[in-house]
């Protein structure tokens, strides 16, 4: 392997355990031991890329890659700790479902799959590629099971997914690849420098993960042996779900290969999530759900606050939904979906989530759309006379709007998003030059504002001119002024 093709940012990889674990700890909450196994594993795995890269001779070296196993219930964060290690260190991740693979192909994906969807998730650079992680989640669920007949579905998954852990070669065009055969042909009659056609998976990290629901049950009953009868310590009670206490024994129970969960040395679980945990997510992580919910109506310039009850009060419902941090994200849109359907539209800048946003969110957003209105209509009725008044003030004549004017002023101000002043100086602009048309002598009545005169000022505006000079040439002569 020529160094210099190689990955940059594998090249210079320079991380330590304690650096990595601080970076996850912006991300994630809790998972304390979690993120310093994964971060030690991860570390010893990079350092011992780079050595090779440095040192090409390593390469021929006996070497057991740290491939990884993370346990734990949905919605503690494995993905998501997975994720940002792949881009804290700046090499491709892919993240794929352990169920959708069968033995063969016939029922599923080829397993080989996994590192062509890795080459393509690189933009089809087999030098990156090759030093990426693969991530294959729900691994529990191919836990083979004693049945007559062929498993396609767990012992032989298990096999082909041991060959790729291990140091082989994977085809990136498949017979079955049409695409791909055609375009390598293409690109040999164009004269094109040759794509590598294979990828060798010895320095691809593996990371697996799953709930295992039924293990520690398996744990429990290992832990109580020997405990019962009238010689037993009343201390030998153990907790359950402890996956913690999990030994390879208990995963070949499970239903895993002795060699499949042996080429899986470093394993880690991650612990339930409570409220206070699902609080912190909120507030303390970045890219939190609440951050995106805030930005996302900094979208509308309307700024959402959130009180800390009801961050409380959101991270209590989420706890009952027992599917972890996604839970928040259930008892978000249930809380915000309307707000997001009704507040771009209403003019609304600030409102902000209580208890009671969280315990109605149909009577909070019914109430806040009432107060608008009420509060809206009476600042804008103040403008629309604050305007009159200046406009009398500027041209020495007096306008007055009409009911029907002011509601249209009004309806034109929420759709445009302008506020009163700003629409009438732009719609009344040559109205004091045209009122002193009409009026050169001045006048003690107001000038009546309806809303045709709001809905085209300038058409309206002249039809009246027009209308009065008419009016004044048809008007009798005073006798008493005519010439003899």
């Amino acid at each position: 392997m020529d160094p210099l093709t190689a990955n940059q940012s594998v090249k210079d990889f320079d991380l330590k355990p304690k650096d990595l674990c601080a970076y996850l700890d912006r991300y994630v909450v809790k998972q304390t031991e979690a993120k310093k196994v994964l971060s030690v594993a991860i570390c010893d795995h990079y350092n011992h890329v780079r050595q090779c890269l440095q040192y090409p001779d390593r390469q021929d070296r006996l070497y057991y890659k740290q491939n990884i196993l993370v346990l734990g219930p949905t919605g503690v964060g494995k993905t998501y700790l997975i994720r940002n290690i792949a881009k804290r260190i700046g090499v491709p991740f892919l993240k794929a479902d352990a169920t959708k693979f069968s033995e063969t192909g016939y029922m599923g994906g080829d397993v080989e799959d996994l590192v062509r969807d890795l080459v393509k998730s690189a933009n089809g650079d087999v030098d990156w590629a090759q030093y990426g992680i693969i991530y294959v989640d729900e691994v529990d669920k191919i836990a083979s099971t004693p049945t007559q007949g062929k498993d396609v579905s767990g012992r032989g998954v298990q096999v082909n997914l041991l060959k790729l852990m291990e140091d082989t070669d994977v085809n990136l065009v498949t017979p079955t690849d049409m695409l791909g055969q055609m375009q390598a042909m293409m690109a040999m009659q164009r004269g094109d420098t040759p794509r590598k056609t294979v990828i060798n998976t010895r320095h691809i990290l593996f990371i697996f993960s799953g709930a295992f629901d039924k293990l520690s049950e398996i744990i429990e009953r290992r832990l109580n042996q020997g405990t019962i009868g009238f010689g037993a310590s009343q201390d030998a009670t153990h907790e359950t779900n402890s996956l913690h206490q999990a030994i390879t024994q208990d995963f070949i129970q499970y239903g895993f290969e002795p060699e499949f969960i042996g080429r899986i040395p470093t394993r880690v679980t991650c612990e339930p999530l409570n409220k206070q945990d699902l609080a912190r997510i909120l507030t303390d992580t970045e890219c939190s759900i609440l951050k995106q919910a805030q930005e996302a109506f900094e979208g509308y310039n309307i700024n959402m606050e959130i009180t800390r009850e009801a961050i409380n009060e959101i991270a209590a419902r989420a706890e009952a939904e027992k599917t972890g941090a996604r839970g928040l994200m259930t008892i978000f849109e249930r809380i915000l979906r309307h707000f997001k359907f009704e507040l771009p539209s209403s003019g609304i800048h600030f409102f902000e989530v209580n208890t009671d946003t969280v315990a109605d969110p149909d009577k909070a957003l019914k109430d806040l759309l009432l107060t608008h209105l009420t509060q809206g209509q009476e600042e804008r009725l103040a403008a629309i006379h604050a305007y009159e008044q200046e406009f009398l003030e500027k041209h020495g004549l007096k306008i007055q709007f009409s009911n029907d004017g002011i509601q249209e002023i009004i309806k034109q101000s929420i759709d445009q998003d302008k506020s009163i002043a700003d629409l009438c100086h732009n719609l009344f602009q040559d109205l004091g030059y045209g009122l002193k048309l009409m009026f050169p002598n001045g006048t003690n009545k107001p000038f009546v504002i309806d809303a045709s005169l709001v809905l085209n000022p300038q058409k309206t505006l002249s039809g009246l001119i027009q209308k009065n000079y008419q009016a004044t040439k048809q008007e009798p002569t005073d006798p008493k002024n005519a010439k003899h």
